[in-house]
């Protein structure tokens, strides 16, 4: 059952939540360890600040032996259409002051033209029908309305140079790209760090990281693999993920000379197009 995700629903929902967790006799703490999620997460979601995904709905209803009702109510977003492992964090993405993203293969989201994010939408296995591709390129393109107002959240990008050499949907897409970010770049609205190539080895190996702090919650990581991804919000996970990023960042060109990078990658791709 689809229910559309406001915050008069969410706070019902959350409501409920408290309700059955006290009928359970249960503290907040008591039930975050039977369905292994964080007291804070519980404590928001009762508040209507946060919805659980799939997988914290499912535990509940086991934990409170409410017949699925937490999985059958859960709040969708709003009809957008994203993976499923992505969609709380984009939740997250929304209400973000600042953001901060190691991207280890693609031009993150958020910073993706029309022509490369059609592209990369329509790369992946099992292919998807043009109808299905459309809707989630559109949801693509509205989250980088974030980037409207200047500012607010305040982004800081991490690029290894894979993502600057990778040439998705050829030369001219990728010209127009490179040309967005150093655009936003340029003008501050986002800050910008390439991980050469030089580096060899760096703390962010591993992959896609996503860095994101409130202004009245705690912050948050996001992680992702293939078909996969998980947002961490117990403290010394979290903590550890911006460990890891600071110490890439110490690694990374300064954001001056990451523009004169992505400026020249991006005058090769435009005389290679001609």
């Amino acid at each position: 059952m689809a229910i559309e995700d406001n915050p008069q629903f969410r706070t019902r929902y959350g409501e409920e939540l408290k309700r059955r967790r006290e009928a359970a006799d249960l503290t907040q703490e008591e039930l975050s360890e039977r369905a292994v999620m964080s007291r804070t997460h519980v404590a928001h979601i009762e508040g209507g600040r946060r919805r659980p995904d799939v997988a914290d709905a499912r535990r509940l209803d086991q934990v409170l032996k409410t017949g699925g009702f937490f999985e059958r109510f859960l709040p969708t977003l709003d009809g957008r259409a994203v993976a499923e492992h992505f969609a709380e964090a984009l939740e997250f993405e929304q209400h973000a002051t600042v953001i901060r993203e190691y991207a280890p293969k693609l031009v993150p989201g958020i910073l993706q033209t029309e022509a490369y994010a059609r592209e990369v939408l329509g790369s992946g296995h099992p292919p998807k029908n043009a109808e299905e591709r459309d809707r989630l390129l559109v949801t693509r393109l509205e989250r980088a309305r974030i980037l409207d107002h200047f500012d607010s959240p305040v982004v800081w990008t991490m690029l290894d140079e894979a993502v600057l050499r990778r040439p998705i949907g050829g030369p001219a897409v990728m010209c127009e790209q490179l040309r967005h970010v150093l655009a936003l770049g340029e003008s501050r609205r986002i800050r910008v760090h390439v991980l050469p190539f030089s580096v060899g080895a760096h703390a962010m190996l591993e992959g896609f990281v996503s860095l994101m702090w409130f202004d009245d919650l705690p912050p948050i990581a996001y992680v992702e693999g293939l078909k996969s991804g998980r947002v961490w919000e117990v403290p010394s996970v979290v903590r550890q993920c911006q460990e890891v990023y600071d110490h890439a960042l110490g690694d990374a060109l300064s954001h001056r000379k990451s523009l004169g990078l992505i400026r020249s990658v991006a005058e090769e791709y435009e005389h290679e197009a001609q």
